[in-house]
């Protein structure tokens, strides 16, 4: 009789209701706790306005960075979590940029908008000179300029014209084209033809020319429009060039005066500080709550985030809102105690943005190789946060051909938080790939990608300004919800196939 009840209270509902209506009596009890503590009693905005306002910036092993980490672990701590902790993993030395103008001085006045790259030397200086271009130039052409490269300002590029002009498209919007979001992450990344010289590897000998000729700094243009500077950058070690991104805007307009005959100088200072104490070490940050069923208490559900940025906006969507929502989503299990079967534990990496660098380190300590065999075994499966800002819309599958109907089931609740379907599809360029690399079951959600690529990513516009903290507070309740179904399901996540690891 009951479940005839059930069926028909179904048959008037929604899809969402209907398949809400299904569950057991406990776990809708569990899903109205969670939306409650996380919409009612949501703390997700005091940790993102401390990451993004009073810390700024978390270019990873800067001291803003650790500053972050420690806030990071005190506020988990302050929950009542087990086993919070960080990890260092080895990285390098960091950096702060601490001074960068570059001025339009002839024909005429203007202050320029730039920005140093991550991890570029400071310049002799000031350099106030006419730019010299190499734009167009071989390795070879540029390393025969060497007598005029020499202290100078050199612009590298020619005018930029092939700007980001288009976000990814969203694998949950009604006419979504099948596959047609890979091409923005490394999914969709063709391989290099082998024996040919890759783009990477000739830019290198340029910059190497530079660099023997003491070139006095770099400067390159924005890929993005209106003002927005995608800036990223590597350490190049003891006596590289100086290196500044600026508004492409800007760049054209010296480029254009240069290419009339026009005189031209520029001023540029660049200040910079390297930090290399602590062992060249960064730092993850963990924290788990423990799982109350004897059996299976010992298999681990994850949740993960990198809690890194770039240098020049405050690294709001990317990725202080991920943080604050995995840091969110375990405070709400544990506010509700939600007492798992399964262990939950976060991760906040260091290092992504460098190339996943903080969860490769963690994985290869804990989980990969015969050593960890065991462990890995036990361990159950991955959600990582990461591309993207607001709103969960549902979750990429990975090619798994064991989640789809799983993951169904437990999105259906969401549906009145905005929910939508997932996708068989994956996703690449982020913390997951660390555990799949490894054969454990590693998952993204689907988010909102509306300026992210063009606005947002990596840029000087990655500002508190282009989200909304409510969608990231019904984000958490996502995370914690699907975090709390792995952890209390009969069996672990089915393994992704070989071919897609």
């Amino acid at each position: 009789m009951r479940t005839l009840i059930v069926w028909a209270a179904a048959a008037s509902l929604g899809v969402a209701a209907a398949a809400q209506a299904q569950a057991p009596q406990d776990d809708r009890a569990v899903f109205a706790k969670i939306k409650a503590e996380g919409t009612e009693r949501s703390q997700l905005g005091a940790v993102f306005d401390t990451l993004t306002t009073d810390i700024g910036p978390r270019l990873t092993a800067s001291p803003a960075h650790k500053r972050a980490v420690e806030f990071m672990r005190a506020r988990l701590a302050s929950y009542g979590l087990a086993n919070v902790h960080t990890e260092p993993f080895a990285f390098g030395r960091g950096w702060e940029m601490q001074k960068v103008v570059v001025e339009l001085v002839e024909p005429r006045y203007l202050p320029l908008i730039a920005y140093a790259d991550g991890w570029s030397a400071s310049t002799a200086g000031e350099i106030l000179a006419a730019p010299v271009t190499t734009a167009g130039k071989s390795p070879e052409e540029i390393a025969a300029m060497a007598d005029r490269l020499k202290g100078a300002i050199v612009m590298t590029e020619p005018i930029m014209t092939n700007f980001v002009r288009q976000d990814r498209p969203n694998p949950s919007d009604p006419g979504y084209k099948p596959d047609s979001a890979a091409y923005a992450t490394s999914v969709g990344r063709r391989p290099e033809t082998a024996g040919a010289e890759s783009p990477r590897q000739r830019a290198q000998r340029a910059s190497d020319a530079l660099k023997a000729a003491g070139a006095g700094v770099i400067l390159k243009p924005s890929i993005g429009e209106h003002g927005t500077v995608f800036v990223t950058g590597r350490d190049g070690g003891p006596g590289a060039v100086p290196s500044v991104t600026m508004s492409a805007e800007q760049y054209n307009m010296i480029m254009r005066l240069i290419d009339r005959k026009v005189p031209v100088k520029l001023r540029v200072n660049v200040q910079t500080k390297f930090y290399d104490d602590d062992n060249g070490n960064a730092y993850n940050v963990i924290a788990e709550l423990p799982g109350s069923d004897p059996a299976v208490r010992d298999e681990v559900v994850m949740l993960g985030a990198h809690l890194d940025s770039w240098h020049t906006g405050v690294g709001a969507t990317d990725n202080a809102d991920a943080s604050s929502a995995i840091v969110e989503a375990i405070r709400i299990l544990e506010a509700i105690d939600a007492s798992p079967r399964r262990t939950i534990r976060i991760a906040l990496w260091g290092g992504e943005e460098q190339g996943l660098l903080g969860s490769r380190a963690w994985v290869e300590q804990h989980l990969a190789g015969d050593a960890n065999r065991a462990v890995r075994e036990k361990f159950d499966v991955y959600f990582n946060m990461d591309n993207g800002t607001g709103p969960v819309y549902g979750f990429y599958e990975q090619q798994n051909p064991g989640v789809g109907e799983l993951f169904d089931g437990w999105l259906a609740p969401l549906k009145e938080l905005g929910a939508r379907k997932n996708t068989r599809e994956s996703i690449g360029s982020t913390d997951h790939l660390s555990f799949t690399s490894v054969g454990v079951p590693g998952f993204n959600p689907i988010q909102d990608y509306e300026n992210y690529d063009v606005r947002e990513h990596h840029t000087n516009m990655d500002t508190v300004e282009r989200l909304q903290l409510k969608d990231v507070q019904e984000a958490s309740i996502a995370m914690a919800w699907f975090a709390y179904k792995a952890a209390n399901a009969e069996s672990k996540i089915a393994r992704p196939p070989a071919a897609t690891r």
